[in-house]
């Protein structure tokens, strides 16, 4: 990646620096739908959705918002939005459906017609290859907590390469392992639902290390000029107090929140504190010679998923935590302020403070913002607009906060507005909003919020009024 032109001019708005990337994102499982449809087998999403209790009124994403059959309707949404790029991911089940073998070759042809439609739009696709849909034979082989997982990962990584390759010039490895990695085997609330703080610890390292196997497949496979990625959902960590307990839970969080990615992928080197910190949980004897050096694959730039703050205490947390190695030392308290309909509080200067220290901490690494945005209990009225000035506030806190870090130095090339679509929000299922257009699901109808008028507006003008 080249460094973008100019520092952004605030004489009359705010305007973002000449070639910064104006995108839109989604992932395949929230909304793709035909779950059974061209060899496509079920993921542990799939599984766990069709397990009673474990998503909101039993909701799956078996039609989801029909993309998979609406695809150039959605294409031409955006290209009505005017985004110069568009990030989404390719389900794994859909084109290597036992995660082993050869690739089904109408899976690939989706996302090869996806990725023409957006290139004939004048829209840049940008693909992530796992978004937390693992094809259920390798969950029922051991899942990520097994290296194996990781190994087929790099093998996948090789055939979407070959495919893809040559329409496709940034890639991202993985979207948010923490995510994957502890609310999946740390306390069940996603797919596969198990709840084990040491499955947890083994599952984060196997992303690392499938992220750099794949990173270097990646490099191998595709033209020099293509952009290779990680993205990560980084926790803006804030201490409740200065006392040394409060300031020593927050160090717990960053260490198993942040920086058990951001130390073997920058660093090539596990944190000691969070080798000590998880000493009852782990050994850490998963972790052989070399893998941190595969961990440590050169990538051209981080992505940056940002909703809301963490603020801690000192004290315990409710069992069971995704928080290996620090349920009995941290508590988790209410950020003040408005919420969304998630309860999540609205804070974009979390999102300045996360740019600040990676500018800091990671100087050198192009930041790009691969997701932000807010549910808000939105309804299309009697005349059939939808309006949601919540989230026209939210986005525009947020694009504040950006604008902010960049003219502070720090080094961001985009932003991915979560989400297109209104989707399935994982154990949410319907029931929450994030799109920028609205879907009724009974019908599939497709309507652009106030809030998508607005970032059409932004786009057009290259910055904020």
């Amino acid at each position: 990646m080249t460094a973008l032109d100019a520092r952004p001019d605030t004489t009359t708005t705010l305007r973002f620096p000449t070639g910064f990337r104006w995108g839109t994102a989604t992932a395949a499982y929230q909304i793709e739908g035909a779950a059974a449809e061209d060899g496509r087998t079920p993921s542990i999403w799939d599984t766990f959705s069709r397990t009673p209790g474990k998503v909101r009124n039993g909701d799956t994403g078996d039609i989801a918002a029909d993309h998979y059959h609406r695809m150039r309707e959605d294409v031409a949404l955006m290209r009505r939005l005017g985004v110069t790029d568009y990030r989404f991911s390719i389900a794994w089940p859909r084109v290597q459906p036992t995660g082993r073998g050869p690739a089904v070759q109408k899976g690939l042809d989706f996302y090869r017609r996806l990725v023409d439609e957006l290139r004939d739009a004048g829209i840049r696709p940008v693909a992530t290859l796992y978004h937390w849909d693992l094809p259920q034979e390798l969950e029922d082989a051991g899942g990520w907590p097994q290296r194996e997982t990781a190994q087929r990962f790099g093998e996948y990584a090789g055939i979407m390469a070959q495919a893809l390759g040559d329409r496709v010039a940034t890639w991202t490895t993985l979207n948010e392992p923490w995510c994957a990695a502890f609310l999946g085997y740390g306390n069940g609330v996603h797919a596969p639902g198990r709840t084990s703080p040491a499955a947890s610890l083994r599952a984060a390292h196997h992303f690392n290390l499938a992220h750099g196997w794949a990173a270097q497949v990646l490099r191998t496979e595709l033209p020099s000029a293509a952009e290779i990625s990680l993205t990560l959902n980084l926790h803006a960590v804030r201490a409740h107090t200065d006392s040394p307990d409060d300031l020593d839970a927050a160090r717990r969080i960053d260490a198993v929140g942040n920086r058990i990615f951001l130390d073997p992928v920058f660093r090539g080197r596990l944190p000691e504190d969070l080798v000590r910190d998880t000493a009852q949980v782990t050994d850490w004897s998963f972790v052989l010679d070399g893998d941190l050096e595969v961990a440590a694959s050169p990538i051209d730039s981080l992505g940056i998923n940002y909703y809301s703050p963490t603020v801690v205490a000192a004290g315990s947390s409710e069992s069971p935590s995704p928080w290996a190695g620090a349920e009995q030392h941290v508590r988790f308290l209410p950020a003040p302020g408005p919420r969304t309909a998630m309860d999540w509080p609205v804070d974009a200067d979390g999102l300045h403070e996360l740019l600040i220290r990676l500018r800091d901490d990671l100087p050198g690494v192009p930041l790009v913002i691969t997701e932000n945005g807010a549910a808000y209990d939105d309804y299309a009225d009697p005349s059939g607009e939808v309006h949601d000035p919540e989230r026209v506030a939210y986005l525009h806190a947020h694009l504040s906060a950006v604008h902010r870090a960049i003219g502070e130095g720090a080094d961001v090339r985009g932003y991915f507005l979560w989400s297109l679509l209104d989707n399935f929000e994982w154990a949410y299922g319907y029931s929450k909003r994030f799109g920028i257009v609205h879907v009724d699901f009974a019908t599939q109808r497709r309507t652009f919020k106030d809030s998508a008028h607005w970032y059409a507006e932004v786009i057009a003008r290259g910055g904020l009024t």
